[in-house]
């Protein structure tokens, strides 16, 4: 996997002039399919250099799917080819890109119609990344607050005390930036909830400004 993976390094990066994108070890595993068109190398290596760029600019992708189906119908030669492309991304989402090519002549040429496809591929992750991360931040706003009511410090875990008055178990690993040591009876937090297996806990405990005393 290349190492640029910040979502701020997000550029136009798939062109339609043929370049290929040599040097780039591309760690998603990607399923190519031929429809009526035959398995033919150069078309599977620009494929994925095109797989391995969304990777340098977008992060992991956990698996890829494309689909390169050649002129059917009447079109048996010189009609248009068509590229579906299936991204699956952590979090269990996934992006689908399946555009009937119409009467559009420049899809006669089997390398335009990989490049455009990952064209629009490149233009509908951005939009997911920038939805997603919109999404984080919306969610760590809306965290439910709560106070410390005691820790065992020795033991590397305490209780929350919810607003609505329950208790929630909390581990010192589940304390964001090394805070565990600060915490005190009291103090103020932000807290992300899931079902353990003795009930509710918290997954993440992040301390805030202010302290507060009951």
């Amino acid at each position: 996997m290349v190492k640029d993976r910040s979502a701020e390094g997000i550029h136009p990066i798939l062109g339609s002039d043929g370049a290929t994108f040599r040097g780039l070890m591309m760690e998603t595993p990607v399923e190519i399919d031929f429809e009526r068109c035959e398995d033919n190398a150069l078309y599977r290596t620009r494929i994925e250099d095109r797989v391995a760029m969304l990777e340098s600019r977008f992060g992991h992708i956990t698996a890829c799917r494309v689909t390169m189906r050649g002129p059917g119908g009447r079109h048996k030669t010189g009609g248009p080819y068509e590229v579906a492309i299936h991204l699956e991304l952590p979090g269990e989402r996934h992006v689908d890109i399946d555009r009937s090519p119409g009467q559009d002549e420049r899809y006669g040429d089997p390398m335009f119609a990989i490049n455009d496809a990952f064209k629009r591929a490149r233009r509908v992750l951005q939009d997911e990344v920038r939805h997603h991360l919109q999404g984080k931040v919306k969610h760590h706003e809306e965290q439910p607050h709560a106070t410390v009511r005691m820790i065992e410090r020795s033991d590397g875990f305490g209780f929350l005390k919810t607003s609505d008055g329950r208790d929630i178990y909390f581990h010192e690993n589940s304390v964001l930036n090394g805070a565990f040591a600060q915490l005190k009876p009291g103090d103020h937090v932000a807290f992300a909830e899931e079902m353990g297996e003795k009930g509710p806990q918290a997954s993440t405990v992040r301390l805030l400004g202010g302290h507060h005393e009951h």
